[in-house]
């Protein structure tokens, strides 16, 4: 007889259809060979054909829930066809079945089977057929393995599978009821809160509980990342929140929010928070360049079987960073890369890049989707993110890089790919202009676009363990093509050519001349650039059970909120400095300006601001510039006025050791001025307390250059987001701006000085995305 559910039976664990068939059926080898898997875009599509093709009566989606023995089991199979009495399991592919890993097909059996014997509980019926159906998404034909169940024998295979996992869903369970039962006794590791500090702690602490986003604007000094990472974990179990997940736009970020979790975890009886920093696959690698197949790297042997103990230590120990996560894959003779990717799953709290939540292809965001997680999510220097998110979509076909990899490619490839190149090429030669806006694709380049997507696919297929430069453009290309079908007023499709050859002018060249050959090349690129993120973003941030993005320069907050796609409802703060605002010198150059064209005639001035500035306090400064070039030459300027007082100069391409001998230089009570470019490693996360620096000079209003291409992002951001709170472009400068500024104040008890060197910072424009606090003075 079957087992029924029982529905008075509160469940012990909660577990997907798809958790509990990778923890229980995944076997054998890791084999991550490139494989040119649909994307989830074309799976949907193929999954939305391919119910279309079945009928008005077939169900989609077909919600699925039972408990056994203390296991609740939910999922949603893709779909029933009444007629047959068919329960269909869809997998959208590139290529045939056979190239498909057996071990992959192995766990596409089992989510189906699972999903069976749950369709069979939920209907009291004695037997079902299930269908397998893989579809091809180039050419959407389908191949369906199909068989016919008894009810009893998927119940055994279930019964048997649940027990498989109830040891660990135990074990799971009880470790959530330890760290609950700690997080609601954290106390805060300090003798006592900062200034603001706790006033944005529990700012933070009822967002979370409300399930708002927030928005938190905080100064330098006053301690953010323990501010928000402790009121989180403290609020976890009153809000019912299965993880934290702090992510930083840049890696200096990430050691902080270490250090901060480290100190509240050592605070917890029997430290029961499994913290896990996100390694990229670049860090963690063992083998680089090699492909992850048993066939090419021992420690994708046996993988899967090896797994167990590896978790099972891991999670014993808890304290997952890179180190840690390194030596125990190691030990148990896996991959760390992979293994860290399996830790994702039963970590408490995480530390990575925001690409992990928000890229397209973000494994934080697929497993929030799939495992439906209450996921809370702290965004550091926040300010950053929409730049980080408009890379992330935004993708490029540059006509060298088509050319150059056409050339090394197979001569299957390289046809495809010349085709492409062509094609791209007849786009950027039918311009007139160096730069045009395109209103939607040329029909021609997306045909080509993708033929090459597909050459690509099938030649990775064929050729599974192979490397190469072609290998590296096949993502890239996916990229593009994907941001095609989604092309709308929040991107620019633009056109970028260079000029014709030395000699002869744009009117004098044929359009048949320009193609690419090797007497006569040409060089171009189409390129997808993404300028109101908010779109992409807005499902994730719904998605998500609070987030709080934080930073010292994030508003205004309606600007933001329309730029990244933040829900209706969300919350601001700004909380006060940390210090007394007398504490803090803000001085205008009003004479003096730096634009571009009058910088040879200021340089003097200029260098004389800064030395009398030194003349007056003597001690160590910094000096932000818009360029490389501009700082050299005021540095040289200031070499030939005053060549008694010291100074150094941040280089083009520093080293890890050059950037620390740079940062060396400011000793306490030490005397000389960092020249340094804004908006470079040394305006952001560099921590110079006390008389190690005293004072900053910010040598430009931080506005992107003049080009055709910045002027069409300009207009395109001026006419989605509007100019409320001062223009797109003008509110990221200043965010630069005071970013650089807060170098200056560390504690509450920093004292220091800031230049603004421009006439324009005396603009009411300008000084209204100023901090409010700051007693801006005009020296005559």
């Amino acid at each position: 007889m079957r087992a029924m559910p029982d529905p008075d039976t509160a469940p012990l664990y909660t577990v997907t259809v798809r958790g509990l068939c990778e923890f229980t059926a995944k076997q054998g080898h890791l084999d991550r060979r490139f494989s040119p898997a649909a994307t989830a875009l074309e799976g949907m599509r193929s999954h939305q054909l391919a119910a279309a093709r079945r009928g008005e009566d077939y169900e989609s989606e077909v919600p699925l829930q039972t408990v056994h023995a203390g296991l609740c089991v939910r999922g949603r199979a893709d779909g029933y066809d009444p007629r047959r009495r068919c329960l269909e399991e869809f997998k959208a592919i590139r290529g045939t079945v056979d190239e498909i890993p057996e071990n992959r097909r192995h766990l596409h059996w089992a989510q189906l089977l699972t999903y069976a014997a749950l369709f069979c509980r939920d209907k009291g019926v004695e037997e079902v057929a299930v269908s397998l159906v893989y579809i091809d998404v180039a050419s959407q034909t389908e191949t369906e393995m199909r068989e016919v169940f008894g009810a009893d024998a998927l119940e055994a295979q279930f019964q048997r599978r649940c027990e498989a996992f109830m040891d660990w869903a135990r074990q799971e369970a009880a470790h959530r009821a330890r760290r609950d039962a700690a997080l609601q006794t954290l106390a805060f590791p300090l003798p006592e809160f900062r200034p603001g500090q706790r006033l944005l702690a529990e700012a933070v602490f009822r967002a979370a509980r409300h399930g708002r986003c927030l928005q938190a604007q905080a100064p330098t000094g006053i301690g953010k990342t323990l501010g928000t990472v402790f009121p989180l974990l403290r609020g976890m179990p009153g809000n019912g929140s299965d993880k934290l997940a702090f992510l930083t736009c840049k890696g200096t970020g990430r050691r902080t929010a270490l250090q901060a979790l480290q100190l509240l975890r050592v605070g917890l009886p029997e430290r029961p928070l499994r913290v896990l920093a996100m390694v990229p696959k670049e860090q963690a690698c063992e083998h680089p360049g090699t492909a992850c197949h048993p066939d090419a790297c021992t420690l994708a042997a046996g993988f899967f079987d090896r797994l167990p103990a590896a978790r099972q230590q891991a999670v014993d120990e808890g304290w997952l960073d890179a180190a840690a996560q390194r030596r125990i894959a190691l030990q148990h003779q896996i991959c760390p890369y992979y293994l860290g990717q399996e830790l994702v799953r039963w970590a408490d709290a995480l530390v990575g890049d925001v690409h992990h939540l928000f890229d397209p292809a973000g494994q934080l965001w697929a497993l929030q989707q799939s495992r439906d997680w209450r996921l809370a999510v702290l965004v550091d220097e926040a300010h950053n993110l929409p730049e980080r998110v408009r890379m992330m979509y935004s993708a490029e076909l540059r006509l060298d890089v088509l050319q150059r990899v056409a050339r090394q490619s197979p001569p299957g490839l390289a046809s495809a790919l010349a085709l492409l190149h062509g094609a791209v090429a007849e786009t950027v030669a039918a311009q007139t202009a160096p730069y045009t806006v395109l209103d939607e694709m040329p029909e021609p380049l997306a045909q080509a676009l993708q033929v090459a997507v597909a050459a690509l696919a099938d030649m990775a297929h064929r050729q599974p363990l192979a490397q190469g430069e072609w290998l590296d453009l096949y993502p890239d290309l996916q990229q593009f093509a994907r941001l095609a079908d989604t092309l709308g007023e929040h991107s620019l499709l633009d056109i970028e050519r260079s000029a014709p050859p030395a000699g002869q002018s744009a009117q004098e060249t044929p359009s048949n001349t320009l193609r690419p050959t090797d007497d006569h090349p040409i060089d171009g690129c189409v390129s997808i650039r993404n300028v109101l993120p908010a779109g992409f973003l807005r499902p994730r941030w719904l998605a998500l059970q609070q987030a709080t993005l934080f930073s010292a320069t994030i508003g205004p907050p309606a600007h933001a909120q329309a730029l990244l796609g933040l829900p209706d409802d969300s919350a601001w703060i700004d909380v006060p400095p940390a210090f007394p605002p007398e504490n803090l010198r803000v001085k205008v150059a009003h004479r003096l300006s730096t634009r571009f064209a009058d910088r040879s005639r200021s340089l003097q001035a200029l260098a004389q601001t800064l030395a009398r500035q030194y003349d007056d306090a003597p001690g160590n400064y910094l000096a932000f510039f818009s360029s490389f070039q501009y700082l050299e030459q005021a540095a040289d300027a200031l070499q030939r006025l005053r060549p008694d007082i010291p100074h150094w100069r941040q280089d083009r391409a520093m080293s890890a050791q050059a950037r620390q001998a740079f940062l060396e230089r400011f000793a306490p009570d030490g005397r000389g001025i960092g020249f340094a470019v804004l908006g470079g490693v040394f305006s952001e996360g560099v921590d110079l307390p006390g008389t190690r620096l005293i004072g900053a000079f910010i040598a430009t209003l931080a506005l992107p250059p003049v080009s055709p291409v910045q002027t069409a992002i300009n207009e395109r951001a001026q006419r989605l987001l509007g100019a409320g709170d001062g223009s797109p472009e003008l509110i990221a400068s200043m965010q630069k701006v005071v970013q650089a500024a807060g170098r200056v104040l560390r504690t509450p008890q920093d004292k220091g000085v800031l230049w603004l060197l421009d006439d324009r910072y005396a603009r009411p424009e300008v000084q209204a995305l100023l901090p409010a606090w700051w007693r801006i003075e005009t020296p005559g």
